[in-house]
């Protein structure tokens, strides 16, 4: 598998929380992720057995992964264990959530999806599972 070919799976915007994730990656700690469906408009949702390079903040592809699962939600419905397996250190889903809405309220997220887009719990989220290749 050549790294070079693969297409790119993005964690976060560059910078620190890029940084910590990939890192996560690398060490194994994450093993899960999790997007807001409305950020699918234009691209297809990830399909079990896909593979694709995790980039840095550098934009240097660093692993491989592959889909084992994917599942589309409700954000109510994220259960603990998907949680923990983000490898962000969260020990409850409240936890969780609130990382995430933080992230998913952040300027750069809001000039994607506009301001008037509301997270509650009936907010559709596809939470994929993978494994790291390389």
């Amino acid at each position: 598998m050549i790294l070079e070919e693969l297409p790119l799976t993005l964690f976060g915007f560059p910078g620190p929380l890029r940084d910590k994730l990939v890192a996560a990656i690398l060490s194994r700690a994450k093993t899960s992720t999790t997007a807001l469906e409305a950020l699918y408009i234009d691209e297809p949702l990830p399909v079990v057995g896909e593979v694709s390079a995790v980039v840095d903040s550098d934009d240097r592809r660093v692993a491989a992964i592959e889909i084992t699962e994917v599942r589309v939600l409700r954000l109510a419905d994220v259960d603990l264990q998907h949680a923990i397996d983000e490898g962000e250190g969260d020990r409850t889903v409240a936890q969780w959530r609130a990382g995430h809405e933080e992230f998913w309220n952040s300027p750069e997220v809001r000039a994607e999806l506009g301001d008037e887009f509301v997270i509650d719990d009936d907010t559709q989220v596809v939470a994929q599972r993978f494994r790291l290749l390389s």
